[in-house]
């Protein structure tokens, strides 16, 4: 099964589950009930903390849910922050799940101290229901922003571009 968030994230080849990961969580959960399929794959965008370039198309089977204020100590979570599909996380481009954009480009270095290059709201919670009905999952993203204050202005000017490219690629990859 290919998802994808939907709204201006939508693709003829995939259905969409939501914008953030309560959104993702609820409608993913739904459609696995209904119908479990064998895989799921996620196609989206994503905000570069600063290694990977506009357009880079990227792909993954890692996840983190990690906030801001944890790399000032200002918070911390009992939950389990990172999940993957993958047998060697050190091969894995780390994408980083919030329910904010991050638009200081200051903290960009503590998450590539991590390994994690990528920011996208929904594939942390995309990975967890995956991971909770037993199903192979991984993620292919398109770089639309930095992660810094421009990162919605970005966003915007880039979008249309990035999904016809992210198209293209799975068109050609299928």
């Amino acid at each position: 099964m290919i998802i994808c968030a939907g709204e201006s994230e939508q693709f003829d080849f995939a259905v969409p589950v939501g914008i953030g990961m309560t959104d993702v969580a609820i409608n993913l959960t739904a459609l696995c009930i209904e119908n479990p399929p064998e895989f799921i794959l996620f196609v989206g965008t994503a905000g570069s903390y600063g290694e990977k370039n506009i357009f880079d198309i990227i792909e993954s089977c890692t996840a983190t849910n990690i906030e801001n204020s944890f790399f000032s100590g200002a918070s911390y979570t009992p939950i389990e922050y990172m999940v993957t599909t993958s047998e060697d996380v050190s091969r894995e481009t780390l994408i980083n799940s919030s329910h904010y954009i991050t638009t200081d480009e200051t903290v960009s270095k503590y998450y590539l101290e991590k390994n994690i290059h990528l920011e996208n709201m929904e594939y942390y919670a995309v990975l967890k229901v995956a991971k909770k009905f037993g199903i192979r999952a991984r993620g292919i993203f398109i770089v639309t922003n930095y992660c810094d204050k421009n990162a919605h202005r970005d966003f915007i000017k880039n979008h249309k571009e990035a999904m016809k490219k992210l198209t293209e690629h799975m068109i050609q990859t299928q």
